[in-house]
């Protein structure tokens, strides 16, 4: 967001840069440039203000475009077409990182790009998935003392940092606007049953933050 009361303070020399074509200001800036040059008693002939609204025109247009295409990137393109590569959701692998951590949506996300053929950043993804595993913990035993209470929630935010960094790793790796069908669930329901097994067994020691325990511990 441009601040206007910074732009007060520039010289009328330096307000008439924005006005210029081929600056790198946004359009706010351009815009709000001009409405300052026109309150100091610049004069503009109507060729120039058709130029500048032209002007901040096209830079709104570009940057509604930088917009779109970023939002495209994150954008999840599943299909219906039968051609299409079957992969593991990003929902899929999300959900199961949040819920029962970084190594089972690890080792999703790796199965996809081995599919994929991206064997190098299937094997950085899994030991990614394994390590922050462990480093969560650490940090958790070490720096966190659980018997106390408190508003925050450090165990969230570590999930959700480690959740997160699974979806960046997912756009940069997966071809942008890549369609593709949804995998089976068969595989990650077993994934899940599996790790929701280890979690009921070793809860104190390893997965102590996970959400799914306050589930599991109604059963024990």
């Amino acid at each position: 967001m441009v601040n206007k009361s910074v732009l007060r303070k520039l010289s009328d020399s330096e307000l008439e840069k924005y006005i210029k074509e081929g600056n790198r200001f946004v359009s706010e800036a351009v815009s709000m440039a001009f409405e300052l040059l026109k309150e100091r008693g610049r004069v503009f002939t109507e060729e120039e203000k058709a130029a500048v609204q032209e002007l901040i025109q096209s830079k709104k247009n570009a940057e509604e475009a930088k917009l779109t295409e970023e939002q495209e990137l994150w954008k999840d393109h599943i299909t219906e077409d039968s051609t299409a590569i079957k992969l593991y959701s990003r929902m899929t692998v999300f959900i199961s990182s949040v819920i029962l951590g970084t190594i089972p949506g690890a080792i999703l996300l790796c199965l996809n790009l081995i599919k994929l053929k991206k064997y190098f950043p299937a094997l950085l993804t899994l030991i990614f998935g394994f390590l922050f595993f462990f480093l969560q913990e650490y940090v958790f035993q070490s720096h966190f003392d659980f018997t106390t209470t408190s508003r925050s929630s450090p165990e969230m935010g570590i999930i959700v940092i480690g959740t997160l960094s699974l979806v960046g790793i997912w756009v940069a790796t997966i071809p942008k606007k890549l369609p593709y069908q949804a995998e089976s669930y068969i595989f990650p329901v077993i994934l899940c049953i599996g790790t929701a097994v280890l979690m009921s067994y070793y809860y104190r020691d390893w997965f102590s933050i996970y959400p799914l325990l306050k589930i599991l511990r109604l059963f024990r």
